[in-house]
């Protein structure tokens, strides 16, 4: 099998461990030399159904997923006859033993239960495919030991054994590499997804307060942020629905935290209120709607890019906005990145639109250097500013002087009616 790349299939039931087994891959591909695309397919149910999880990969760049399939890892009977028609002429399949299936020269039959307990099939697959397409051992072990961590050392090992097995298993049997060699790697890589690099991005712009409600596929930014919150010292706060998710980011903008929220359009049509009353207070705040087909509640799992023109319209009355709609990863972190600055420099909400497919899509990507960008600076005046204070001042440039209550001698009124100059209602 000689192709400049090469595109592996992972299908099971939810349940199975794909995304683990997959994720665990396709890192090793990645630290191989390797450019690295994978795709995702799963259902709204925590076992059964039919997920898929995608692999291409070439020593090039990839950007884009394909339909045909070289290396096929069917973790139940059904997928083998489901994705036959994606097989490419060349295309190998693995299968278990216990299938019963007829054995050919594409169909490499592997005794899973030899290899590895029920619950490691997938580990077990995934071993038997980095052995096939030439992936060193122990670089995959150390992939295995940088997912799993510590924290669970009695799994880590039990996958270690796993990997060792089905090593052996392939060396036994004298199967000829499948796909290109690997490399030695240009510069350094990164696995990530579009919700992960929207919360760096984020993160790198000074974020310092994030509230939301749970909604796929948007979940997974606070489930990132989250994981570095007591690092970077961002306060997460899952509310208990989006109205009350906006209206905590707002405050805590109104207390000089830089904020974001983020939801799906179903809960965006929920917060649509708040954003008329970010807009009105002049408060920053970013909002991340990661798109998901609707109307309605939709479908969570499923990718569709139609929520342009209802967020370019929410909120009644007119005010200024900004829409950023990354098409990667790399923009997922930067346009974050340009939200925050809008927001901070114009006193009100930005939105960023993303959707299923780049959300769950990961990619190989070179280190952002956030080290060296720098974070995004609250537009807020100094204790200086004469008085009395007028939060809401007519100024040439059309922007209010900010600032933050209790920070200055100053008092700081602000309304969500109409409002004169000093913030009192009219």
């Amino acid at each position: 099998m000689a192709s400049k790349d090469l595109s592996i299939l992972i299908c099971g039931e939810a349940g199975q461990g794909l995304v683990t087994g997959g994720t665990i891959l396709a890192k090793a591909l990645m630290r191989s030399g390797f450019r690295v695309v994978v795709t995702q397919s799963y259902e709204s149910r925590i076992r059964g159904g039919h997920n898929t999880f995608a692999i291409r990969y070439a020593l090039g760049r990839v950007i884009t997923p394909r339909e045909s399939v070289d290396l096929l890892l069917a973790l139940t009977p059904a997928t083998v006859d489901m994705h036959r028609s994606q097989l490419t002429p060349h295309a190998r399949t693995i299968v278990d033993t216990a299938y019963g299936l007829a054995r050919s020269d594409s169909q490499i039959a592997v005794p899973f239960r030899e290899l590895a307990e029920p619950r490691m099939f997938t580990m077990a697959a995934s071993a038997v495919a980095a052995a096939l397409l030439g992936l060193e051992r122990d670089l995959l072990g150390q992939t295995v030991n940088d997912l799993l961590g510590t924290k669970h050392p009695e799994l880590t090992e039990a996958n270690q054994k796993v990997l060792s097995k089905a090593y052996e298993w392939v060396g036994q049997n004298g199967f000829p590499r499948l796909g290109p060699p690997p490399a030695p790697q240009a510069s350094p890589q990164m696995l990530m997804d579009g919700n992960e690099a929207i919360a760096a991005g984020a993160m790198s712009a000074g974020v310092r307060f994030c509230s939301y409600y749970p909604m796929t596929p948007g979940s997974s930014i606070m489930q990132a942020m989250i994981t570095h919150a007591k690092r970077v010292g961002v306060v997460v706060e899952q509310a208990e629905d989006e109205i009350a998710a906006i209206n905590m980011a707002i405050g805590a903008s109104y207390a000089g935290a830089p904020s974001m929220v983020s939801t799906s359009g179903g809960g965006f049509a929920l917060m649509v209120e708040g954003v008329s009353l970010a807009a009105m207070m002049e408060t920053p705040v970013v909002v991340v709607v990661a798109q998901r087909p609707g109307p309605a509640t939709g479908l969570p799992t499923r990718t569709e890019q139609a929520d342009l023109e209802f967020v370019l319209h929410s909120g009644h009355g007119e005010f200024p906005r900004a829409i950023f709609a990354p098409a990667d990863v790399e923009e997922c972190f930067h346009l974050t990145r340009r939200a925050f600055d809008l927001a901070e420099k114009y006193q009100g909400p930005m939105f960023l639109l993303t959707d299923q497919f780049l959300a769950d899509s990961l990619r190989s990507v070179e280190p952002f250097d956030a080290a060296n960008l720098p974070t995004v600076a609250p537009q807020v005046a100094g204790a200086d500013l004469p008085g009395p204070y007028r939060r809401y001042a007519i100024t040439d440039t059309g922007l209010s002087p900010r600032l933050v209550p209790c920070e200055t001698p100053h008092l700081v009124i602000t309304d969500s009616d109409e409002h004169d100059e000093e913030g009192h209602i009219t």
